[in-house]
């Protein structure tokens, strides 16, 4: 393993030697530390293999890690680790909901600054990077999330390295020299999955696209397109458009960066960062990875950065797109839970809903509700 000192204390090529790497980036962490974990499609699925598989050892360990995909807190496991998490998925969607983790809806985003309620200065802060380049900087990969703050603030820096990870611009880097420990990767970070639609979805989503497309968003926009069965295929109905520009947390498969590459996304008449495609997540498969892969078209910054208000009052002709679970006869929309059950979280959805009115020309977001009156938990979609 090598340290941001330079000095190589045994980074080895055979697989036993790789394995006492992973093991040791785990027992850098000691009862009592705040662990700070990357997250959804940069959760370092090798360190955190490596840090559970610890839990008899070690007690009081407090894990921030928002939207995990990592199992934290498991069925019989469940006082090994405090989870404080923002957004839930598959990985802890259940355990949340039995109160056995610390779920904070959080919807206030600053530049700079974690989440609220969680640590600035964590004792440990675990991520997945690239290889270090020949001047020594490591991409973050396909998500920056709060890595650059966090890589400044921890104690101690531990990487697990991916070869294939993407560079993009923005603030996608950090220099070798700010890591403490680094080992190879033996799993891939993984993704949030995003069920196919159902024939009623598929139809529910052809004509809230077509509506959205006709009547809200108009060539030179600035769109921010959230995730979601339906959300996150409206990208698909704006191919007639000109001169769009993207502002948003998640990049979203499918779309976006074929978008791009067909010339209707070029962000020419964007207010702040004229030209990009400005985002915190490339949430997208592979082919359109290779995509972004390199093209300065596309930066990638802090979730803090890329959703906060003040930033994004400044945005001129912003459209917000997301997803919603439920709508009731008044209009009120749910996006994080279903009844009682938390399902996911606020992430930006709020900010871009209080942005986007305030900004000149911005059009009212899309709500869109694929889910029947008969939905329930049991067998369900999101």
């Amino acid at each position: 393993m090598r340290s941001k000192d330079g000095n190589d204390d045994g980074l080895a090529e055979d697989g036993v030697g790789q394995a006492d790497e992973r093991r040791r980036g785990g027992a850098a962490v000691k009862s009592g530390d705040v662990v700070a974990i990357s997250a959804i499609n940069c959760t370092p699925f090798t360190l955190c293999r490596a840090l559970y598989d610890r839990r008899s050892e070690l007690g009081d360990v407090r894990i921030d890690h928002p939207a995990p995909l990592f199992p934290w807190v498991q069925q019989g496991d469940e006082g090994a680790f405090t989870l404080h998490d923002l957004y839930a998925t598959p990985a802890d969607r259940q355990m949340a909901n039995a109160g056995r983790v610390e779920y904070r809806p959080v919807a206030r985003w600053r530049s700079d600054l974690p989440p609220d309620g969680f640590v600035e200065r964590p004792d440990v802060y675990m991520l997945p990077v690239s290889p270090p380049d020949r001047h020594g900087y490591c991409s973050f990969g396909p998500g920056v999330f709060f890595s650059p703050s966090l890589c400044r603030n921890a104690a101690m820096v531990i990487a697990e390295v991916h070869e294939n990870f993407i560079r993009t611009g923005g603030d996608n880097y950090v220099h070798v020299s700010q890591l403490d420990r680094l080992c190879e990767a033996a799993a891939p970070t993984g993704s949030l999955p995003v069920a196919s639609r159902s024939e009623e979805e598929s139809l529910v989503t052809e004509v809230i696209g077509t509506l959205v497309a006709a009547e809200l968003v108009n060539d030179r926009d600035t769109v921010q397109i959230g995730i979601g069965t339906v959300a996150s295929a409206m990208g698909a109905f704006l191919g007639e458009k000109q001169d769009l520009g993207i502002q948003t947390e998640i990049i979203t498969g499918g779309v976006v960066a074929e978008l791009v590459s067909q010339g209707v996304v070029t962000g020419k008449y964007k207010t702040r960062h004229q030209g990009k495609v400005v985002a915190s997540i490339a949430l997208v498969p592979e082919d359109e990875l290779a995509i972004i892969d390199g093209n300065p078209v596309f930066e990638l910054y802090e979730f803090g950065y890329v959703d906060d208000v003040r930033y994004l009052l400044q945005q001129d002709n912003l459209v917000a797109i997301n997803n919603a679970l439920q709508i009731d006869l008044t209009g009120q929309v749910a996006a994080e839970t279903i009844g009682s059950m938390i399902w996911s979280g606020v992430g930006g959805q709020t900010a871009f809903a209080i942005a986007r009115p305030t900004t000149p020309m911005g059009a009212a977001p899309s709500p869109s509700c694929p889910q029947p009156a008969w939905w329930r938990e049991n067998g369900c979609r999101a």
